[in-house]
């Protein structure tokens, strides 16, 4: 990579992070060009290059906060021996990273029906696709092995990622009766639970 290259990316992170940091400030409404250049110093000209529009620049965010997110995921899987422990850490995970990295587990749920999304999909999904693919990896010999249920992987996702994001986004909204703690206390064995396939006798304990 030239050093101008180093230099545009680094700018573009700078401008990533500057941007999170007004939306978690100001809401969606901060994030705009005008005060990214103030935040930053960066010329309206330079963040036109990086990122095309605002409409871009949220879908870079978007993707930057995603793969954060993933990345999280599947250094907790990487750490696990066995399907069940591995299902555990990836719903800790998640409720983890939701705790630690409030803003960008609030743009990720906030985005979910933007208008900046459909328009940029599939950078964002070349964006996921490697990481996706790890994830798919990992998981794919248990489910060979029958010690997770053979599904189509949405029905699977939907399984062990609805209910962590469902919890997530209430408890991104203010609800009062949601707690992560309590949740990654609890959701992670029931979880387990709803996806375990018929392990052979040796592993009938779960592990």
């Amino acid at each position: 990579m030239s050093p101008k290259q180093r230099r545009g990316e680094a700018t573009a992170d700078r401008v990533l992070a500057a941007a999170l940091d007004l939306y978690a400030a100001q809401g969606p409404g901060g994030l705009t060009m005008t005060a990214l250049i103030a935040e930053t110093g960066v010329s309206s000209g330079s963040l036109y290059h990086h990122f095309g529009s605002i409409d871009g620049l949220a879908a870079a965010l978007y993707s930057r906060c995603m793969s954060d997110l993933l990345d999280a995921l599947i250094a907790a899987l990487k750490h696990s021996r066995t399907a069940r422990t591995g299902v555990r850490a990836f719903v800790e995970a998640y409720l983890r990273f939701a705790q630690d990295n409030r803003p960008a587990a609030h743009f990720i749920h906030a985005s979910s029906y933007a208008g900046f999304l459909p328009a940029h999909a599939e950078r964002i999904a070349e964006a996921k696709a490697s990481r996706m693919r790890r994830i798919a990896d990992w998981l794919h010999p248990y489910v060979e092995a029958g010690h997770v249920i053979a599904l189509p992987d949405p029905l699977t996702e939907m399984l062990v990622i609805g209910p962590v994001a469902e919890t997530t986004r209430r408890w991104l909204a203010g609800a009062p009766d949601v707690d992560l703690t309590i949740a990654a206390r609890l959701l992670p064995e029931r979880i387990w639970q709803s996806v375990r396939g018929e392990c052979p006798p040796r592993d009938r304990a779960g592990r």
